[in-house]
């Protein structure tokens, strides 16, 4: 949790949960309706961590009087519907889902749940079919949010970064479904629609993730030169899988020059050990149009099946120079104009949150 957040509210574990339960209040008292929320989760994520931080901190600044119940149901069906019974008989007023896998079972088998749901740090429900289309809502006590960029603006973006792209490597763990299925085939897809060659690097062990981008990328690097000797018209590209994403010091000291782009804003970062360039949609900022969707509904001022697939845009953009240099790659003005996070020559952080640093 930020500090801001662990001075502004009080945390307890009730009695026999061992930390899969915390229960936050505000420290001080806050006026009007009280509303209990449950931030059910599948594990421990520092992903997590950052959208629930961004969570409380909406509830504070908006003085809204909430009792949270954070319960971490360990991707165990018998828990989560216990939890989701408990929210039900307790008249919840919300529940935020959070995590693809939590959205995932929580919508194939409690789809009739009367409790609002918000999802939060989810992926794409539309390319994961449980939306028809971004622009209609639910119908049902779902609300949903996306982390990804749409696909079109994404290809629009990386054409803009290398007109002449010709290759495009896909860093991707074969057993994050909703990365596969929102992220890496359609990218490869759209790729070979434009005649960009799309090579899939497949992480098949988490647990060993490290290890096995050691033997792929050399070998990917190698099938890429086959059409770009110099690899100027080549990237790649980490889709927003942990186990990937995770070993990005292995990625940056193996890319032999390439470019690494990143649909995770959180991959770019101080230092060399960082991807140069991310367009994607933050957890932070997910977390915020997320609880600004839960304001609105505890509220009374729109029902959860009437709210659009909530997706932040522009994305967010963020730029590490240090890398650029490296990589000998030419960010585009615009790109630096609209970043919300910038690092600079030296990998030092120049822009924070669309803030810039002060020396």
């Amino acid at each position: 949790m930020q500090d801001e957040v662990l001075e502004s509210w009080s945390f307890s574990v009730p009695e026999g949960y061992d930390n899969l339960r915390v229960v936050a209040t505000p420290v001080s008292p806050v006026k009007g309706q009280k509303h209990r929320i449950m931030v059910i989760y599948p594990r421990k994520s520092s992903a997590y961590d950052l959208a629930i931080s961004t969570i409380f901190e909406h509830f504070r600044r908006n003085a809204m009087n909430v009792e949270v119940v954070i319960s971490n149901f360990e991707q165990d069906p018998l828990r989560g519907a216990d939890l989701v019974r408990e929210a039900h008989e307790d008249n919840y007023g919300l529940i935020f889902a959070m995590g693809s896998e939590t959205v995932s079972w929580l919508h194939s088998k409690h789809s009739d749940i009367g409790t609002p749901v918000v999802t939060v740090c989810a992926k794409d429900p539309v390319l994961l079919e449980q939306m028809p289309g971004y622009d209609v809502g639910s119908g049902s006590s779902f609300a949903f949010t996306s982390l990804n960029v749409r696909l079109d603006v994404q290809m629009e973006y990386l054409r803009k970064l290398k007109r002449n792209l010709k290759n495009i490597a896909i860093l991707v763990d074969m057993k994050n479904a909703s990365a596969v299925e929102t992220q890496a085939r359609p990218l490869e897809n759209a790729a070979r629609a434009l005649g960009i060659n799309a090579f899939m690097v497949p992480v098949t062990d988490p647990e060993r993730a490290a290890e096995q981008l050691e033997a792929l990328l050399p070998k990917v690097v190698k099938d890429m030169q086959q059409n770009d000797p110099t690899l100027e018209n080549s990237v790649f590209w980490i889709t927003g899988s942990t186990s990937v994403f995770a070993e990005i010091e292995t990625i940056t000291r193996l890319n032999q020059g390439v470019p690494v782009l990143a649909a995770v804003p959180e991959v770019v970062q101080p230092g060399s050990a960082s991807a140069v360039l991310s367009i994607g949609i933050s957890f932070q900022s997910n977390a915020q149009l997320a609880a600004f969707y839960g304001s609105e509904v505890l509220n009374g001022h729109v029902r959860p099946g009437d709210l659009k697939v909530g997706i932040v845009s522009p994305p967010d953009i963020a730029i590490n120079f240090a890398r650029a240099r490296a990589d000998g790659l030419q960010i585009p003005f615009s790109f630096f104009e609209a970043a919300t996070f910038v690092y600079d020559a030296q990998g030092r952080p120049a822009r924070v949150r669309g803030l810039d640093v002060q020396d």
